[in-house]
């Protein structure tokens, strides 16, 4: 009786701290979406920033629990869908998110932010505006995406097709990381996302705490150089160049994960042998100087296979596992597993199936967390609202009407947020109080 009492004075006040502390956890019950969405005092809002292996925001340590919603900035652009963009983040912060990850890019395509080199559609980077402005109104931090690898949303594919209207004769879609024309076009995108002034809340991106990072690029692959040299020379260059643009704001890269040369012991971990071909290099890569932290993509149904068994859950463990390996032994920063999920689409889905998916997840990051370790957090893909269903790719979350992954995304939520609360900076590897016993059953317990 004793230990029980104990456990819930110390969780009674762990609670206060975290009510008290944030306000994003001010109302967790998934039924509600309602929270304060007053400007946040500058004084309460600054940058989150590395110091080792874990993030740090006011000298605490800031472990994430966050999700995907790609397609903010383009249903932002039209006043008939602006509404769910609100929704998403009202959603979030109901069951305590405190990251989102979003792109900030759309070249060449149907509402396209740039519509060619270096020419912007103003209402579309309005949109984008609102989008940042909403994420601040309810305590919700961003990872931007500047480009994608893939054609959606125009991709390194659009690039290649300016420069070749430019007078280029470009014949690869890897072209985009070696071509200087190429490099270049990037880089002004990159300059005019950065140096923009917010015309909601007259902030330039390079200065707003509401970012988290800059992604380089979403999932980015150079199956043309298997070595891993062309993609290796284009982040040294783009991570310098963003940081002499903001040095400010933590830089990743938007790496999948896969092993490459540099480990050849490591590809065992990789889901299928192509892996190790597509000219990525996880250690390698995210050993630029400019990049603060890693990157892994979790998709056991896309890689391995698309029919749902048990697999993905002992794949899903044993890959978060390394790449947790590898932040602290051989990477010295955090690792953030930036999108994972598996589709509706896969024979032999359901919901079920998708809730041990999620708590797979959430135990791997946790047992990194309880320890102060450099598994720094996970971002669900993807977090939807009712009315958006057209945009589903399949992976969607629609937490309304997803009871069961509401209230697991919620718990997950409030043992990272009592985590964060605890425990100082002053302890490198987590919280060693006197009560560390209690603390760690109450980063356990199934009910908080």
């Amino acid at each position: 009786m004793k230990d029980q009492l104990g456990f819930r004075i110390l969780l009674c006040s762990a609670i206060f701290i975290i009510l008290t502390q944030n306000r994003a956890l001010a109302d967790l019950d998934s039924e509600s979406h309602g929270v304060n969405s007053e400007s946040v005092g500058e004084e309460e809002w600054e940058m989150v920033q590395r110091k080792g292996m874990q993030f740090t925001l006011n000298g605490q340590p800031f472990y994430v629990n966050g999700f995907n919603t790609y397609w903010m900035m383009t249903l932002a652009a039209d006043n008939s869908t602006r509404g769910k963009v609100t929704e998403v983040f009202q959603q979030a912060s109901a069951v305590g998110m405190t990251v989102g990850r979003t792109w900030a890019f759309n070249d060449g395509q149907w509402r396209a932010l740039q519509k060619s080199p270096s020419v912007y559609d103003e209402e579309v980077f309005k949109a984008l505006d609102f989008v940042v402005s909403e994420a601040r109104k309810y305590k919700i931090r961003l990872i931007l995406s500047l480009v994608n690898n893939w054609d959606a949303y125009g991709g390194k594919a659009q690039y290649v097709k300016w420069g070749n209207a430019s007078g280029l004769n470009l014949t690869s879609d890897d072209d985009f990381f070696t071509n200087p024309t190429l490099r270049n076009f990037y880089q002004s995108h990159v300059r005019t996302v950065l140096n923009r002034v917010n015309t909601f809340t007259n902030i330039t991106y390079k200065n707003d705490p509401t970012i988290f990072a800059w992604e380089l690029m979403n999932e980015p692959r150079c199956p043309s150089d298997p070595s891993g040299d062309k993609l290796q020379s284009w982040i040294q260059e783009m991570a310098v160049f963003v940081k002499s643009l903001d040095a400010k704001h933590l830089v990743e890269i938007g790496l999948e994960g896969f092993y490459g040369p540099s480990a050849p012991v490591r590809t065992r971990f990789n889901p299928n042998p192509y892996a190790a071909q597509v000219g990525t290099d996880f250690i390698r890569n995210n050993q630029v100087l400019g990049i603060d932290f890693a990157s892994v993509h979790v998709y056991p149904d896309s890689w391995i296979s698309p029919a749902v068994s048990n697999s993905f859950l002992e794949f899903t463990s044993s890959w978060m596992q390394a790449h947790v390996e590898d932040a602290e032994m051989y990477l010295g920063m955090p690792v953030l597993f930036t999108e994972f999920g598996v589709s509706a689409h896969d024979p032999g889905f359901n919901t079920s199936f998708r809730d041990m998916m999620l708590n797979t997840v959430y135990k791997m990051t946790l047992n990194s967390t309880r320890k102060g370790g450099a598994g720094a957090g996970s971002l669900v893909w993807q977090v939807f609202p009712q009315g958006a269903e057209f945009m589903d790719d399949g992976y969607a979350v629609y937490l309304t009407r997803a009871h069961t992954a509401s209230k697991i995304i919620s718990l997950q939520s409030k043992r990272v947020a009592i985590f964060n609360s605890l425990c100082s900076w002053r302890c490198r590897w987590g919280c060693k109080k006197k009560n560390h016993t209690a603390l760690d059953a109450l980063l356990t317990h199934d009910e908080l």
